[in-house]
Formats: C-alpha cells, sequence, structure tokens
C-alpha cells in the first residue's frame, strides 16, 4: 500500500513532528492520461515551508489532512498515457509519498537518458538549478566581471549560483555557517566565504569586499533575507541588482526585521526583484544547453545531505531550518 505524508495542522512558528502525518493512499485506479510512478528521490526544499501556513502566495497552500507535494524523481510501474510508458523516468511535483499518481496538473516531465544519477534532476539539472540560473543571469541580469554576493552559498540553490558565476566570469563572495561550509564555498570557486556564525555579516561582507570587490557589490542573490539583506543594501554600489529568491531566516519566527540600510535603495538606485524559476520556462532551452555542458564538463559540482526512508521526511524538511544541509537536501526511498 502506497503511503504519504499529510498535513495535519498548521504550524504557528517553527513546525514540529505535530504538524505531519504518514497515512495509507486508497488505491485507485488510472484515468486516462494518468501514470503511477514509484518515486526513488524526494526534494526537500524551504519553500514547502510557505505552503503549510493559510496565506496567499504563487502556490496554493497544502490542505489540510491531504497528502502533500513536492519535486520528486522515480520510475513509472503503470500506465495510461503513451508519452509515458512503463519504465520510463520521471520527474514530477507529487513528492512526500512513496508511489504517486501522476497527471499533468503535476507537471512531469521525461528524463532523457543522460548518464546522470537520477537525483541529479533535483539539483543542478533542475528546479534548483533552473532556479539558481533564472535568478542570476535572468533577474539580477549579473555579468561578466560584477561582484556577486550569495547567502547561504552552502545551501542548494547558493552553491548552484556560486558556480554558474565563476562559468559566467563573475567574482564570488558567499555565506555559510562553520568553517566547513566556508571552505567547501570557496572550492567551488568563490574569492571569499563569510562565516555568519562567526559574527556580524555586515563587517565580514565589508572586509571581503574590500578585499575582492574594490568595497562594494553589483548583484545580491539572496536566500536568507534578514541582517544578510541589511549587509547587502549596506555594501551595493549604485544601480546594483538584487534577485529575492527566498528569505529562510524569517520564514517560521514572524517578527519584523531590523533594517538599518534598506533606505540606500533610493539613493543607490538598487533594482531588487523577486522571482520563481517558472517565470522564465521559456529560456528553459536555453538553461539546459549551458547547465548539460557545464555537468559534462566537470564545471558544476554537487553534494547532498540524504535521508534514507519515506518515514525520514519530517526529519530532513525540519533540518533546513536548522543548517543541517551542505547542498542539496533530499530524501532516498
Amino acid at each position: 500500500m502506497a503511503r504519504a505524508w499529510h498535513l495535519k495542522s498548521r504550524p504557528v512558528a517553527m513546525p514540529g513532528p505535530e504538524n505531519f502525518e504518514l497515512k495509507e493512499l486508497p488505491d485507485v485506479p488510472l484515468a486516462q492520461g494518468q501514470f503511477r510512478v514509484r518515486n526513488a528521490w524526494l526534494s526537500v526544499d524551504p519553500y514547502m515551508r510557505g505552503r503549510m501556513s493559510d496565506v496567499k502566495s504563487y502556490v496554493p497552500p497544502f490542505a489540510i489532512d491531504a497528502p502533500m507535494q513536492g519535486g520528486a524523481v522515480g520510475t513509472v510501474i503503470d500506465s495510461a498515457n503513451g508519452d509515458f510508458p512503463v519504465g520510463a523516468q520521471v520527474l514530477h511535483m507529487a513528492g512526500w509519498r512513496d508511489e504517486a499518481v501522476v497527471g499533468p496538473e503535476l507537471m512531469p516531465q521525461k528524463l532523457p537518458e543522460i548518464g546522470v544519477p537520477l537525483h541529479h534532476w533535483l539539483g543542478n539539472l533542475g528546479l534548483t538549478g533552473a532556479t539558481a540560473y533564472f535568478g542570476l543571469l535572468k533577474v539580477a541580469e549579473a555579468r561578466e566581471g560584477d561582484v556577486v554576493f550569495v547567502s547561504a552559498a552552502a545551501g542548494a540553490v547558493g552553491s548552484a549560483v556560486v558556480q554558474i558565476a565563476r562559468n559566467k566570469g563573475m567574482t564570488v563572495i558567499g555565506s555559510a555557517g562553520g568553517p566547513e561550509k566556508c571552505a567547501w564555498v570557496r572550492e567551488l570557486g568563490a574569492a571569499a566565504c563569510i562565516d555568519y556564525k562567526a559574527g556580524p555579516v555586515l563587517p565580514q561582507l565589508a572586509e571581503a569586499a574590500k578585499a575582492h570587490g574594490k568595497g562594494g557589490i553589483d548583484v545580491y542573490f539572496d536566500n536568507v533575507g534578514g541582517e544578510h539583506l541589511d549587509a547587502a543594501c549596506a555594501l551595493a554600489r549604485d544601480f546594483a541588482r538584487f534577485a529575492m529568491c527566498g528569505m529562510i531566516d524569517v520564514y517560521n519566527d514572524g517578527k519584523p526585521q531590523e533594517m538599518r540600510y534598506l533606505i540606500r535603495l533610493v539613493s543607490a538606485r538598487i533594482r531588487m526583484q523577486g522571482f520563481i524559476f517558472t517565470d522564465y520556462l521559456a529560456h528553459m532551452g536555453e538553461f539546459q544547453a549551458d547547465m548539460g555542458e557545464w555537468v559534462r564538463a566537470g564545471r558544476m559540482q554537487s553534494r547532498e545531505t540524504i535521508h534514507d526512508g519515506l518515514e525520514s521526511m519530517p526529519d530532513a524538511f525540519l533540518g533546513l531550518f536548522r543548517g543541517a544541509n551542505t547542498g542539496k537536501m533530499l530524501v532516498r526511498l
């Protein structure tokens, strides 16, 4: 019997085990156009926290007492859709479960056989890599010679941004939590990485920008918000561009953030733009060509923090907010 994690209740602040319930799924026949997938890997992503709250957003909230959703890859085991035959490997949005009945509403993508491990389609070759690529190159319009500041640079999206920027001839300053993560960010090609756990962000960023960026930054890729965003405002050069991907610092506490340097948006003429990767689906061909070349040439590294078994999904998800991952957080089934 297939099983799925359901949202049992909506968290007020930091989610806990009490908000989740693992339940069996009914065995339903396939309608025309649907197919059944046995999932092999589940994606674990910070944006899922927003869907646990009943607020208006770019995707609807998870329903109470209904299976949760997220990225997943697996193999078709039964099909009523000629485009997705038995044996095909598929990327889709029916995660948080071990088997899924998938239709067009779950955005399935039949995966080409290019000789990469299946879980890479949840990382640099999938939504994660596309988010980094479009945010950096389309939203922030980053270009060769720019100084790019990336928060959560040891995370899934952040580590991809670091490498894309390096591959495009930019200077990168990353931020990560702890010496080990910072060492990995520098290994990926960052000129410097500040350790936000070692002290306030702003003076560390100022020192790195002085050494590697002539005292300022041209682009900020924000995964964190809060103190990182304020430091980026303080050190932004005129006409800097900010790609606002996420604000994991403020997803759970609900507290107002002190922004001492936000006023510089006016004087420095900073452009700040939020985005989601689906805004740029028309450019997927460009992304796949660039990313595919970089992956084949060994110019894109990836690390994964892997939890095993469907039962571990909530623990993996909550680990995102403790900084428990380096690179992509995944659950292996």
